[in-house]
């Protein structure tokens, strides 16, 4: 398969012990091996602005609503306005999983939009759906509702849940929105034949700690 998955990566570090030096040294992989992005906590958005700042073909990614989603909506778009306001261009937001389950549409679909809304014209916003919670109708739902709220991508898992993704899952996901949304495989992706099973199933990013092993034919042994 020939294609340049470096470009395909959210280098992601989002450990709760994670230093600051060890974000320097993120921010310098991913500027080497010219990433798509960044993926960090909120806390840490400033300071990966500030190592990539010259460097724009690499983004500062960040998470809200993280790990859990089950902060409030305006908690949510707080926090991506926040983020954009420190440099982040790419928010990955996690739904209200709860309200999913309990078929209460309207609300997760406001609460997507709550984030899209926040970062429209400023960020690009990723939805979170955190498939190994979710029944394939669910999944299915779940997506749905993100593009009906102005999502640019559909995301399966935080990497901190029961499983990350699945290439039957990202081939449901990609079926479900079409050709024009983005869908992110997070969660497991650990060397290159398991990012390129995603890209075949349909992924346009995946989000790895791995990225480095992905693209050097290496393994890791991440979760994330």
């Amino acid at each position: 398969m020939s294609i340049n998955i470096a470009e395909m990566i959210d280098h992601t570090l989002l450990k709760t012990e994670t230093t600051k030096a060890q974000i320097i040294q993120l921010c310098k992989e991913a500027k080497e091996y010219k990433f798509a992005s960044v993926c960090v906590n909120p806390t840490w958005v400033k300071t990966a602005y500030e190592q990539l700042k010259d460097t724009p073909v690499v983004k500062v990614c960040t998470v809200i609503g993280f790990p859990l989603g089950a902060s409030t909506s305006e908690v949510k778009a707080f926090e991506t306005t926040k983020a954009i306001e420190e440099g982040a261009t790419e928010v990955d937001m996690v739904i209200n999983i709860g309200a999913l389950k309990d078929k209460d549409d309207h609300l997760v679909k406001e609460d997507i939009r709550a984030v899209v809304d926040a970062a429209k014209g400023k960020a690009l916003t990723k939805v979170i759906i955190e498939t190994s919670l979710l029944t394939d109708e669910e999944k299915t739902r779940a997506c749905k509702l993100a593009v009906e709220a102005g999502a640019d991508y559909v995301k399966t898992s935080t990497g901190f849940s029961t499983g990350g993704a699945t290439v039957e899952d990202i081939r449901l996901m990609r079926e479900t929105v079409g050709p024009d949304i983005g869908v992110k495989a997070s969660g497991g992706v650990r060397d290159r034949d398991g990012a390129v099973a995603m890209i075949e199933a349909g992924a346009t990013r995946i989000g790895a700690s791995a990225g480095i092993a992905i693209v050097t034919g290496g393994q890791s042994q991440s979760d994330y």
